[in-house]
């Protein structure tokens, strides 16, 4: 799950905003006077005029004004020239060191820690900023070892913040079970940190480490039973072994918490889908609709519970929504043909096909699709060039294969189904489906007593595949001898 930051700009009326303890005009008049003439101070002393003293407080004001400006040659001439004053000001160091990685001088920069260590080695930005420069060198061992051999000698918040960079270090590094190694002793430390409940949820599931997730989660609930965070990291390191029922009590009692909480409702949402409950989640993603902004992904996923309903007409709505956040993702166009062809309704799956093709024309699937359905219309002649197609693009797939067999079949061009059938043995091999599709082409064309070896060859070696000669044409049912053959077969078994 990544971090999310909803922005939310609210107009309070004047009477409200007096209300407030905002500074007052005079105050930001003021501040912005003393800033400016801090300026002029430094502007003198750079020009060698008479100016005031300038004591260590107001040269990091000004090294601040110009770093927040881009005006990075000015900030660092500021911190040199504040460092000729006082040599002895770590802090002034370090401000340093961090202009020179900014300006990528990543030598001089480290040098400058150096000096900076000897005075207070107790700052957890000299092992920031040793560890950013380390980094940048691509030197993540060094950058690891400095944080590890050097946490113990801070606690609290210092302590949480170096691991969470030592985090940062192990995923630069591509160390990823380390990376939750380290969230794991922040939350062991510091149970209620935001940035490592939001962080140890996504690296849960890519280790997969979910029985650990679950044993640390329970922990702080435990302690913390009100923490709407790791109820929800409870939930998806459950949801992560399929344990959905468990996933779902635990979600629930994360929106309990926070009512507001849209990734519960989406993550519940896909547990209930799981299990099939689909009213349930239609339920709960309505309710994401309600206090989030509108996705995509979700109007999807309701149209996907409709469909499963056969409730089609439901479903297309919701498909329709979804394309208009999204109006070139060709998978909707062709989800909305699909509830069109669940219904038989050929010609306006048609025209959903031929939207999803002109986005994505290098779909195998929509090209069997479009001529699948070209062929209910008895649009033969098209629907051939729409399976050639698929062919093209999919060689080694069999039901391409297949679909175009079927078309030849059906527009009784039997020598050329014959041929497909034979070019598709020698690309895939000698399938079974492909020797029932030839009993059906024989016995169509008069030549039963080969057709019959056929069908009895491809029973002997897949008799569930019977199915697929039927599909194909299931007036060779009318036939007496087949069905003697298949009932004598069905005896023997």
């Amino acid at each position: 799950m990544r971090n999310c930051c909803l922005v939310t700009a609210v107009f309070l009326p004047i009477f409200e905003l007096m209300s407030h303890d905002f500074p007052s005009f005079n105050e930001f008049n003021e501040d912005f006077e003393d800033l400016r003439d801090l300026l002029q101070q430094f502007e003198n002393l750079k020009e060698g005029r008479s100016h005031s003293f300038l004591d260590e407080d107001s040269f990091e004001q000004i090294i601040d004004y110009y770093d927040e400006h881009d005006e990075l040659n000015n900030a660092i001439q500021a911190a040199e020239m504040a460092i000729e004053q006082f040599p002895f000001s770590s802090q002034l160091l370090l401000k340093k060191s961090s202009l020179l990685i900014e300006s990528k001088k990543y030598k001089e920069a480290l040098d400058i820690l150096e000096k900076a260590a000897l005075l207070d080695s107790n700052d957890i930005n000299l092992y920031i900023l040793k560890t950013d420069v380390y980094l940048a060198l691509n030197q993540h061992e060094k950058a690891a070892r400095l944080i590890e051999n050097h946490i113990d000698q801070f606690s609290g918040e210092d302590r949480t913040e170096l691991l969470l960079e030592l985090a940062d270090v192990y995923d630069d590094w591509e160390e990823f079970e380390k990376v939750f190694d380290c969230l794991k002793m922040v939350l062991e430390h510091d149970p209620n940190n935001v940035e490592a409940l939001h962080k140890i949820c996504f690296w849960t599931e890519f280790t997969g480490r979910n029985e650990e997730s679950i044993r640390l989660h329970n922990n702080i609930i435990n302690e913390f039973p009100y923490n709407h965070l790791a109820w929800f990291n409870l939930g998806t390191a459950y949801q992560g072994l399929k344990l959905y029922e468990k996933a779902i009590d635990a979600y629930q009692y994360s929106v309990v918490i926070d009512e507001k909480f849209d990734y519960a409702y989406r993550n519940m949402g896909d547990a209930f889908i799981r299990l099939r409950k689909y009213n349930e989640a239609i339920e709960v993603l309505q309710k994401h609709l309600e206090i989030a902004k509108p996705e995509d992904v979700i109007y999807e996923a309701i149209g996907h519970c409709y469909e499963r309903m056969h409730r089609y007409t439901q479903a297309r709505y919701y498909y329709r929504k979804a394309v208009h956040l999204s109006p070139t993702d060709d998978k909707l166009y062709y989800k909305i043909a699909v509830a069109y062809m669940l219904e038989e309704n050929w010609e306006n799956a048609v025209k959903s096909l031929q939207s999803a093709i002109k986005i994505n024309k290098q779909s195998a699937e929509y090209n069997m699709s479009m001529g699948g359905c070209l062929l209910e219309l008895q649009r033969n002649k098209e629907a051939l060039g729409f399976f050639m197609n698929a062919v093209r693009l999919r060689p080694s797939s069999i039901n391409a294969r297949l679909e175009l067999i079927r078309g030849l079949y059906a527009s009784q061009f039997y020598e050329e189904a014959i041929e497909q059938i034979e070019f598709a043995e020698s690309k895939i091999g000698h399938k079974p489906v492909f020797i029932y599709y030839r009993a059906a082409i024989l016995i169509a064309t008069g030549k039963s007593k080969e057709g019959l070896i056929q069908l009895e060859t491809a029973l002997q070696m897949a008799p569930k595949l019977l199915k697929k000669m039927v599909e194909l044409d299931p007036s060779v049912l009318q036939h007496p001898s087949v069905v003697d053959l298949i009932g004598q077969y069905r005896k023997k078994k």
